[in-house]
């Protein structure tokens, strides 16, 4: 033991932001919002322990676990600090009808409901300036044409604050949306008018011109390559996925190829990657500059320049961002002559991007990606590298280069499938069962061809040269679609994955990062914890659900929900059934006909049908209310309204004024009755929360 603890004498420091960022973790999880003299009490707690450490001899072990400690103190401020920094209004829950008007900061992802905009709201109707949110993203109607970034636009729509969790325990959208600076989500009922307004701030028109040429580029691509190919083409360089079709997305979910849509850590490696290799190589074909600069420095800074000009393109959303400090981080380390790839630089990525975005460590993205990253770069280490043989005939290098390339790709497809299954089984709850292969297939056209192709075509479009380069790439994603939708129509190609509890995927986390930082035989300790999320075994699902405003239900019959309303609040129901392992099935109506009497605003169980006796009626509509409610009182178990009602008797009821306070729900039925499972409850009191469960 004495032995394995000295190997470690010069990894120790890698824990450093494994400390940062549970002491984050730990104040994102707090039920209640603590005061901003916590937090400069947790400074100053980490700075009395930097001064005791720096002071005085402890002994190595006793320094060790004071500097972790004092960089998790350091993680818990930065935490609140951010909190502070980011406040800004949330739009009231329940506001109807309002106007608005504002600029177009950029045209959003859209959603299942339609295309959106992302807007920096001048006015809206009852609201003060005071009350009135930084940004609102807003859902349009489908036959609405897009404005481009810099518009100012009128429209009339609802606008609630974010949404909060879709069921308890799952993950906070409303989060998400705090730290990202948007108060406020809703749709529009009326056509987008433009209006004319006064000059925005130098600060957003500087930001909405860059939208506005990104925009004006993943126009051109659109149109030069087609919707089929050049949707996602535009995605890739520009961050945009309006032009995606749905059925191109769930393909590349269903073959696990989701993530070569979202601009992040391999977009960022490909484009700094791609640039350092052909500048180095035109120095070393340069024999004058070469024997005068360090053509590997030279090729770095260029490296850098390339990835923050991505950066800039792609729009900076969070995984651009944290991919481009960690492309940076290892740009910077060829500068001052340290090793480019290394969990040292990884560390150090990892540290400066919790610093500015603490919460990134709740974020699916954020997780998958340094799992993954440091489970490659552990690879690499691990790695063997024996002698290279002297004058070897080229066709037996050619041979045993490929062979290297082969087993280097499997390995590391591999080693990242596995760090990253925890969290897509957690968060997603969805395991793509040759995804492995499809990765393996698509990675050489990535790498190879498409990439570096979209990025002389990006550069090239303007000038309206990228003809060439956009066509190559077009083929490479034609080839990437083929395989995805090949891959996709396998039987048992996905598989739904119910979420374990929620600790696991923390152990989950610390045995992955054991695995990675550890040296010698005592790594594998961190295998049990690893395995976890994969082996734990899963509570048992609930019998019903009911969405954050009581608009629908869901109750469970066997292994598949039933949903009372499938056009209504389908995204929430959908993610709801995943997580509990449920499928949802494609002739819902019928199904649920066959155990349901439904009309438009209620849902009772049919005599005789083997299901929940849950009766619903889903509207605030009191007429209806008064009509259906004594009649569904006098034999459902549990009857869910909408809007304002009276208690039945013998009935568990939930009202408006419980979804209220408790936002979305599930039930359990058991012996002594029925047990309700409110998100509010576990989601506790935030800035983010909202003084209610709906998030307002």
């Amino acid at each position: 033991m004495a032995d394995q603890a000295l190997v470690q004498s010069d990894r120790w420091t890698l824990w450093a932001p494994v400390a940062f960022g549970i002491g984050a973790a730990l104040y994102l999880s707090l039920p209640a919002e603590p005061l901003v003299a916590v937090a400069f009490l947790a400074l100053a707690a980490a700075g009395g322990l930097v001064l005791a450490v720096s002071r005085w001899s402890l002994g190595k072990p006793l320094t060790i676990a004071l500097t972790l400690a004092a960089f998790m103190l350091a993680g818990f401020a930065a935490g609140k600090l951010r909190t502070q920094s980011v406040r800004a209004p949330i739009a009231p829950a329940g506001g109807g009808v309002r106007a608005i008007e504002g600029f177009v900061v950029d045209v959003a992802s859209p959603g299942q409901g339609g295309p959106r905009l992302l807007l920096a709201p001048i006015q809206v109707s009852g609201l003060s300036a005071a009350e009135t949110p930084i940004r609102v993203r807003v859902t349009l109607q489908d036959d609405d044409v897009l404005p481009a970034p810099g518009t100012v636009i009128s429209l009339r729509g609802m606008l609630n604050a974010p949404p909060p969790p879709a069921s308890p325990g799952s993950y906070d959208f409303a989060r998400d949306a705090f730290f990202d600076g948007i108060g406020g989500v809703g749709f529009a009922l009326t056509p987008v008018r433009e209006v004319q307004g006064a000059p925005p701030p130098w600060r957003l028109d500087l930001e909405m011109k860059i939208n506005a040429a990104r925009w004006a580029l993943a126009k051109q691509i659109v149109g030069e390559m087609g919707p089929e190919s050049g949707g996602l083409a535009a995605a890739m360089v520009t961050g945009h996925e309006a032009f995606i079709p749905k059925e191109q997305v769930e393909a590349l979910r269903a073959s696990g190829l989701a993530h070569i849509v979202s601009i992040s850590g391999l977009h960022m490696a490909i484009v700094g990657g791609f640039t350092f290799a052909l500048v180095r190589l035109g120095v070393a074909a340069w024999p004058w500059l070469a024997l005068r600069v360090s053509s590997k420095k030279v090729a770095a800074i260029v490296g850098l320049a390339a990835v923050g000009g991505y950066l800039i393109l792609s729009g900076a959303p969070s995984p651009a961002e944290r991919a481009a400090i960690t492309a940076g981080a290892a740009f910077f380390a060829i500068l001052v002559d340290r090793r480019a790839i290394s969990l040292h630089t990884l560390a150090i990525a990892a540290l400066a991007i919790m610093i500015f975005q603490p919460e990134a460590v709740t974020e699916p993205g954020f997780q998958m990606s340094f799992a993954a990253t440091t489970a490659l770069v552990a690879l690499a280490e691990a790695w063997p590298r024996p002698a290279k043989e002297i004058n070897t005939p080229w066709p037996i290098r050619i041979v045993q280069g490929v062979g290297v390339w082969m087993a280097a790709s499997l390995g590391a497809s591999f080693v990242a499938g596995l760090a990253t299954g925890p969290f897509a089984m957690q968060h997603f709850n969805r395991v793509a069962t040759f995804g492995l292969a499809a990765n393996l297939l698509v990675a050489p056209i990535s790498s190879f061809l498409m990439m570096p192709a979209l990025a002389i075509g990006a550069v090239l479009a303007p000038l309206g040269l990228g003809g060439v380069p956009l066509a190559a790439a077009g083929v490479a994603i034609d080839t990437m679609n083929t395989i995805a939708s090949t891959v996709a129509g396998l039987p048992n190609s996905q598989l739904i994955v119910p979420s374990a509890p929620g600790w696991t995927l923390a152990a989950s986390f610390i045995g992955i990062l054991w695995l990675c930082l550890w040296k010698g035989p005592l790594r594998w300790l961190g295998l049990p914890l690893a395995l976890s999320v994969a082996l734990y075994p899963r509570p048992p699902a609930p019998d019903a659900w009911i969405a954050a405003d009581g608009s629908t239900v869901a109750v469970r019959d066997g292994g598949e929900a039933i949903l009372f309303r499938p056009d209504a609040k389908l995204f929430a129901a959908e993610l709801w059934a995943r997580r509990r392992g449920l499928s949802v099935p494609e002739d819902g109506l019928a199904i649920r006909e066959a155990s349901f009497d439904c009309d438009r605003w209620s849902c009772a169980p049919r005599a005789g049908a083997a299901v929940p006796r849950v009766a619903a009626i889903m509207t605030r509509r009191a007429s209806t209310i008064e009509r259906k409610l004594p009649l569904f009182c006098e034999w459902a178990e549990v009857v869910v309204v909408r809007g304002e009602a009276a208690p039945c008797p013998k009935a568990l009821t939930l009202t408006q004024a419980d979804f209220a306070r408790g936002g979305s729900a599930e039930l359990y039925r058991n012996d002594a009755g029925w047990r309700v499972v409110w998100a509010q409850d576990l989601r506790g009191q935030r800035p983010w929360t909202g003084p209610s469960g709906s998030g307002g």
